[in-house]
This record gives structure tokens, sequence and C-alpha cells, in this order.
């Protein structure tokens, strides 16, 4: 439990208070009247009123209160704002380390406790709600004033200047009048003393706190009534940038003041400082929590980066300087910088397990890449390999860096993961030709890409795309890559690797030199299943053999109907026919006509693959 900066003693000799009423001849609700009971009694005998007999008898638990009997008393009359159980729970809501009224456990603040309920009792009157008047000052038992308002209703104002609702009024008693309220009011004395331990809302405590201004300003600038969301919704983790912040910021931005903003700018920015959920200092872990802010691609929420390994920063750019400033709807981190919308490079900058990554991109003051990805006209989707990813990959085929890179990018769309499917998808590297290479994506066991390389950390979101970190550099792709990382080509795979079959996947990894490029027309697997009989030795060979042509990359733009193959690997040629629709058969060497391509241009580095829906024969007379 905390300790209280100071404590007012409790007045508990009960105060003659003179009122001057002015009653009112406009017709008034009957009064409620309890007959034979007092004060005390008809609070014991009201359910909403529970948590205040239990807040009486917590309060005499000390040797210097008495309240249930002095309330309980028929010679003197009393006028009772009595708070609901909801009121008390809002204040225990408020008041850090306090879980229910059995926290008031000393002497101390079970005398703290009276204070308060006695700033809501007036000695020697039994007042009705049609005697009160707008603007008028009470005098209560505890010794502060409570003023009072009549519009929309009859309302008291306490020291903090927070308001009270009358939501049942007039209820008489043996020994007075009692008004049920629907807030605990809160006078000085105990405001004193609850300093360290009485929340307010965010909003609040921004407020309350000098070096926030420009951040309040900001606030009530921008869209989305931000200082209401932040008083009454949440519960909300804030950080909090300073003035100081604030400046930079505009100075940076080449802006005079918050009013040079645009608003709905401002705005996204204010909501990339706000997440969902109370995250103390002491919650926070390294990595990525959603913001409030949907700058994303399709108004998706962005990312911010935590770093906890030395103190608190977000995005590598803000540090927490004050940290856990409790809320009673969340809690503040002050931090030193305003925490701007990151676009894919700021992400990759920001997080120390993409540095090698940065490095690469930024390699000899190379600017392409990180021009590229700070486009904010076009979305991207990169799987961005983590420092442990370039430290064990050994580049075995001496490919291009910047075209190992490019193979990370797909340009155009910002996918999530859930929006993955097991589908093949292009990347902005390129083969001699100048295809765009494919990435084959599985989900099936998290989310794989070209069946080497899985993705650890999913759903990074940025202004302009979205990274998926992955734990392997994802090479240029051969043939090879594709027909052993798709499923959909087991049966392939296995006859090319089959016991007396020359060494395919050595051959038809070639790059950069004869025999490749390779078009290679993969049957699925459904295509082996319907065979009677899978060949074996020489047949199988030749058989394979008819699906590869060599020194060709041909995609589907260039076929055309009637036309006729370069001879494949096994000496026959293939013919192409295209109906009105579009779809693309293929006779084979032994007259086949009905064979279909069912995918097409899975670009590899070396070659391209069709997928086709039947095995072809070669002409077995020949």
């Amino acid at each position: 439990m905390k300790t209280f900066k100071t404590f007012m003693k409790p007045a508990i000799l009960l105060l003659m208070v003179a009122f001057f009423f002015s009653c009112s001849d406009d017709d008034q609700p009957s009064p409620i009247i309890i007959e034979d009971d007092n004060i005390v009694e008809t609070a014991q005998a009201t359910s909403s009123l529970s948590s205040l007999v239990s807040a009486l008898s917590k309060a005499d638990e000390s040797s210097n209160n008495d309240l249930i009997t002095t309330l309980s008393n028929e010679d003197i009359d009393f006028t009772v704002l009595a708070p609901s159980n909801e009121a008390f729970t809002d204040l225990l809501n408020r008041l850090d380390g306090f879980d229910s009224l059995d926290d008031f456990n000393s002497q101390q603040l079970q005398d703290l406790l009276a204070t308060i309920l006695t700033y809501h009792v007036v000695s020697g009157v039994a007042v009705t709600s049609d005697q009160l008047q707008e603007g008028q000052s009470i005098t209560t038992v505890q010794g502060e004033n409570l003023s009072v308002s009549l519009v929309g209703g009859v309302s008291f104002t306490d020291a903090a200047g927070e308001m009270a609702s009358v939501t049942t009024a007039d209820i008489q008693t043996e020994n007075g009048v009692v008004h049920i309220i629907d807030k605990v009011l809160i006078p000085q004395s105990a405001l004193d003393a609850l300093s360290d331990v009485l929340l307010s809302s965010i909003t609040d405590l921004a407020i309350s706190v000098p070096n926030l201004s420009i951040l309040v300003d900001a606030l009530l600038t921008a869209n989305g009534d931000l200082p209401a969301v932040l008083a009454d919704g949440g519960p909300f983790t804030v950080f909090a940038p300073t003035n100081d912040a604030f400046e930079a910021f505009l100075t940076a931005n080449n802006f005079a003041s918050l009013d040079d903003v645009p608003v709905e700018v401002l705005t996204q920015v204010l909501l990339n400082h706000v997440v969902n959920g109370t995250n103390l200092s002491t919650d926070l872990t390294t990595g990525y929590v959603s913001s409030l802010s949907t700058a994303g691609p399709n108004d998706s929420n962005l990312s911010l980066f935590i770093n906890t390994e030395g103190g608190v920063e977000i995005n590598g750019v803000a540090e927490v300087t004050s940290a856990d400033n409790k809320a009673i709807n969340g809690v503040v981190h002050i931090v030193n910088s305003v925490i701007g919308l990151p676009n894919i490079v700021d992400h990759a900058v920001a997080n120390p397990n993409l540095s090698s990554l940065v490095g690469a991109l930024t390699t000899d003051e190379n600017t392409t890449f990180t021009d590229l990805l700070s486009d904010s006209e076009t979305d991207y989707t990169i799987f961005a390999p983590l420092n442990t990813a370039f430290g064990s990959f050994m580049n075995p085929d001496g490919n291009d860096l910047n075209a190992i890179l490019s193979n990370h990018v797909i340009s155009g769309t910002a996918a999530t993961s859930g929006s993955l499917t097991n589908m093949y998808v292009n990347s902005l590297a390129t083969n001699a030709d100048g295809d765009n290479l494919s990435l084959y994506i599985n989900v099936d066991d998290g989310v794989r890409i070209n069946g080497t390389s899985t993705v650890a950390a999913a759903d990074i979101v940025a202004t302009n795309g979205i990274i998926h970190a992955v734990d392997t550099v994802i090479d240029l792709p051969t043939v090879v890559t594709f027909a052993t990382a798709d499923p959909n080509f087991s049966s392939l795979v296995g006859a090319l690797t089959s016991e007396g079959q020359p060494d395919f996947v050595s051959v038809l990894s070639t790059s950069g030199e004869a025999p490749a490029p390779f078009t290679v027309f993969a049957p699925v697997n459904d295509a082996f299943a319907a065979l009677s009989e899978v060949p074996s030795g020489d047949v199988l060979t030749a058989v394979l053999n008819h699906h590869v042509i060599s020194g060709g990359n041909i995609v589907s733009n260039d076929l055309s109907d009637g036309l006729v193959s370069p001879a494949t690997l096994e000496g026959d040629t293939l013919t192409f026919s295209i109906n009105s629709e579009n779809n693309v058969t293929i006779i084979d060497g032994s007259g086949n006509t009905d064979i279909g391509i069912i995918a097409v241009d899975v670009q590899a580095f070396n070659g391209v693959i069709h997928a086709i829906n039947k095995v072809m024969i070669p002409n077995t007379s020949n």
C-alpha cells in the first residue's frame, strides 16, 4: 500500500449549516418517504448503497470516527449525498493500489475515508432538491464547500472540479433527506493526501503536465475528438512526446507551428503513439505492437518496434524518459521524440536484428533499394532476412547481391500473413530476359518461401507495405527449387531422383551457361497417378527428357496456335494448340492431344516451369 504525502485528520464534529432557500412553484416529483427508518437504516435497506454502508463501517474502525452512530441520531436533521455502489467502484479504480474498501486498513486511511464521507453530509437541515439554488455554495460537515448546479438536473461540484449528478432525489427519512449521486466527491484535503495515488484520465494527466502542453494542443487540433477518446476510452498505453520533442518534429518537417501540419497527418501521427491495453514498462518486451494509427496499407494499423535492451526505445527514434505514469484508463510513458509514421526502410533501420539487411541495401553508399522502399506511392511486401540468415548465407552460386535482394521484394501489394495461400507470386528479381522471378509461398505449416525460408516474424506494418522477417536468405531459384518446394510436383521429383536416373538435379540447377535456360513442362502429382504404371530405367529417362527444352526460356506469351517447339532433351518436338478461350493444350511426341497447361510461367533464374495435367509420352517408334 502506498503512503500519502499529507493527511488532514477529519473533523468529526458535526457543523450546523444555515441555508437560504428559495422554493419553486414548479411541479416537483413526489418525495420518497421512508417511515420509521433513519439515514443509516435507509442506506442499509437500499441495495444500491451497500458500498456506502461498508465505507461507513470501515471508517468507524478508527477510534477517531463514529459516523454510523452520528448519522443514526434522530435528534438532528441531515442532508446526505449518498454515492452509489458504482460511484465507489469508480473511486477504487482511480486509486492506485486500492482494490476494495478493505484496503483502507490503517487508522490513517480510515480517517481519510471519514474525511471523504463527511464531505457528503450537511448537518442541521434536511434539504430537498426544490430548495436548492443555481450556483449555491454549501458547507459540509467535513468543512469544505460544494457548489450546486441545476442545469440539466441537480449536481454538485467538488474541490477537483468534478461533478456528481443526483440520480435519485429526496429520499426522506426520520432524520433527514438522502440524495443518491453517481460519483464520490473529493475535498481538497483528500486530494492533497491522495496526490500520489489518485489517478486521472490520460487526457487529464497530460493536461496536468506543463511539458506536454503541445501534445494537448495537438490532441485538440486532430480529428476524432482524441481528448474525449483518451479521457473515456481504453485502456490505452500512450507514448507522450514532450514539448521539446514536438518542437524538433515541427522544425525537421519545415512546419512553423501545429497549424501547418495537415490535420489528417497530425491525427495519424498522434494515433501512432497510442497502443491498446495497459502496458507498464515492466510489461514491455522487445518486439512489435500495433498502434492505433491506420496509416498502413488498406487502413491497417501501423507497427511499433519496442526495444527494451537499454531502457525503452520505440521505432529507433524515441526513448522513454519518464515511465509508468498511471491513469485511470491506462498508462503514459513520456518520450523525447515524436514517433513519425514509419515506412519500410524506417522499420528495417529501427530493428537491430535487420542490421545486416540494411547494410546489404546500402553497401557502397547504394541508395537504389532505400529510395525504392521509401516510395509512398507503391505498396510492397518484403521478406526481410534476419542477421542470422545473412550470417549463414554463403551465396553458393555467386549470384549478384542486388538480384538476391530484389528477390525478397514483391511490388504492388501489401500482403499480410493471413492473406497468403499456397501460391506463386513475382518478385522484383529478373532473369536474363527481364522476366520477373517467381516465389512459391506455402502456408501448410507456418509461412515458407521457396521451400527454404520460414517467416519468423510476420506482419510488420509500414506506411508503404508489410515486412515479414525470414530466417533464411532467399537465393535466386532454379527450376529444381520450385520442383522441390511445391508439393504438387513431389511425384515428378521422385521420378527425377529415382534410382538409375541421370543426375537431373545437377543438370537442371545449371545457371548462366548451357544447357540452361530450360523450359520445363512439369506434370503434377495427379498426372503421375493417372498412369497405369510409372515407367523405369531408360524409358523413364526418355519420358522425363521429353518434358524439358534446353537453351530457351519459353514463357506463355511466346506460345501460339500451331507453334512447334524446339526439340526436347529426348529429341521429339511439341506442338501447341490455343482455342478461342486461350486455353493451351500440347500435342506430345506420341500424338496425344489432350495435355493441358494448368499453370504457366513459374519463373526461375535458369528457366521457366509450366504445370501440366498429364505425363507426356515421346514417340516410341524412334
